[in-house]
């Protein structure tokens, strides 16, 4: 028997979901192939076990019905959710968007004019450089100043970061298909949250809320203080972490409603040139025709 590796027991992802339902379509298309050929090779051995065959057909039958009919529901369900899944993740990547960018102003590698669709990705290869971005935390954090104004902003990440996941997390885990996108965010929020327990423990903030939270956080108890080289390697994690989960939920809100479809309702048109995650454009495109999302994710 397998055992569950160390660490949390993840959702499945949007795709994985659907590789099971239609995984046992398949299961349940190749038993009834099978049956039928060795009615026709070998018809004798079920004409006389009787019982046996009318088992193994209502096994066929019964595996059959639930994929179809969970295919069915899960399309459905996909498809009046997908204007208000999308909505939320881009919700999502606009939190992680923040929480990512936001370091990097703190230690001085946000490029110019940052919102600008090349300026997202060049700041991206910048917080996937590790050896660039540690050194520059490194460096903020040996500076009193520096450290306290990048501890201000850690605030600021938490605070957003549970009001995104306070307004939205109850309606996405509502639905199994995008119970995973909502479970990744929410890594990322106890992070930060546990980030910004230890740093108001160590250096207690002028807000009395603050330090009663500080005084309560699991944080302190378990890990205590951090410090140097450790609090500027989580940093990197974290930072690293929120551009990665940016990148991955934005490829999926386009997979769920294509930027044709909100095109043509909205009579907009934008250079496509500068638009993010060109793999996941590129797959909506290819299914504008069908109204599907790519890999069988509908649209409205």
């Amino acid at each position: 028997m397998r055992r569950h590796e160390v660490g949390p027991r993840r959702s499945r992802s949007v795709d994985a979901l659907l590789r099971r339902t239609r995984l046992l379509a398949v299961v349940a298309l190749l038993a009834l192939a099978g049956g039928i050929v060795s009615d026709v090779v070998e018809g004798s051995f079920w004409a006389g076990h009787a019982l046996l065959a009318s088992l193994t057909a209502s096994v066929i039958i019964v595996m059959l019905s639930v994929a179809v009919i969970n295919e069915v529901l899960d399309r459905r369900r996909r498809e009046r959710w997908s204007v208000l899944a999308q909505f939320v993740m881009l919700e999502l990547v606009r939190n992680a968007r923040l929480i990512w960018t936001g370091v990097l102003a703190q230690v001085g590698l946000l490029t110019p004019e940052a919102a600008r669709p090349e300026s997202v990705e060049a700041n991206g290869r910048i917080v996937r450089d590790t050896p660039r971005l540690a050194a520059a935390v490194r460096e903020v954090i040996a500076d009193d100043a520096l450290r306290r104004a990048l501890h201000e902003e850690v605030a600021l990440f938490a605070a957003h970061t549970d009001e995104v996941l306070g307004r939205w997390a109850a309606v996405m885990l509502n639905a199994d298909v995008y119970a995973e996108v909502i479970d990744r965010h929410v890594e990322l929020a106890g992070d930060i949250s546990w980030l910004l327990g230890l740093l108001d423990s160590s250096d207690p903030p002028e807000d009395r809320r603050r330090q009663r939270r500080a005084n309560s956080s699991p944080a302190v108890q378990i890990e205590g203080q951090i410090a140097g080289d450790e609090l500027a390697n989580r940093i990197v994690v974290i930072t690293q972490l929120a551009e990665q989960l940016d990148r991955a939920t934005l490829e999926l809100a386009l997979r769920i409603v294509p930027v044709e479809w909100w095109e043509a309702r909205l009579g907009a048109t934008g250079p496509r040139e500068g638009r993010p995650a060109a793999s996941a454009t590129s797959q909506v495109h290819a299914t504008r025709s069908t109204g599907n999302g790519a890999d069988g994710l509908p649209g409205p």
